[in-house]
């Protein structure tokens, strides 16, 4: 489902769509610009790295020009073996040339929303993704959890 977003009152500046295959090479640029070069050695990209992101749960941003100005993707995971199936978060970026657009706001509401359609997300509090507090997410709702590798604590 296509969604325009509204910045500042003007007319749509981005549309919400689905990733597709001709989006990978732009996508990759994209998070290397948004995140820099050091973002592969990242524990959530580890977890990431040689997998699909979660069926129906990839978009892209696209600007007036039907580029890529950002990118986010939630991905299937389990809490440890045999434990709960939740969705990772990210990654999330928006091009640094059109941060504080909105844009990366948008891809999360939109993300959160695609999510519930498809009944991944029955409440967001309860989801098993974090990421800021701005969506209802929040570090204490993560209990004992851990990743393997180094990570930033307040993340998960």
């Amino acid at each position: 489902m296509e969604m325009p977003v509204e910045i500042g009152g003007h007319a749509p500046a981005s549309v919400m769509v689905a990733e597709t295959a001709a989006d990978v090479a732009a996508r990759e640029a994209l998070l290397d610009r948004a995140m820099g070069p050091k973002r592969r050695k990242k524990s959530s990209e580890k977890l990431r790295r040689g997998r699909r992101p979660s069926e129906g749960l990839a978009f892209v941003a696209r600007d007036a020009s039907g580029g890529v100005a950002g990118t986010v993707r939630l991905w299937d995971v389990r809490l440890g073996e045999g434990g709960a199936a939740v969705l990772l978060l990210g990654p999330l970026a928006v091009d640094p040339s059109l941060k504080n657009a909105g844009i990366g706001s948008a891809l999360m509401r939109h993300a959160i929303a695609e999510a519930r359609v498809i009944g991944r997300i029955a409440d967001q509090k309860d989801s098993g993704m974090a990421e800021t507090r701005r969506f209802g997410f929040s570090a204490e709702k993560t209990g004992s959890l851990a990743m393997p590798g180094p990570y930033e604590r307040h993340r998960l």
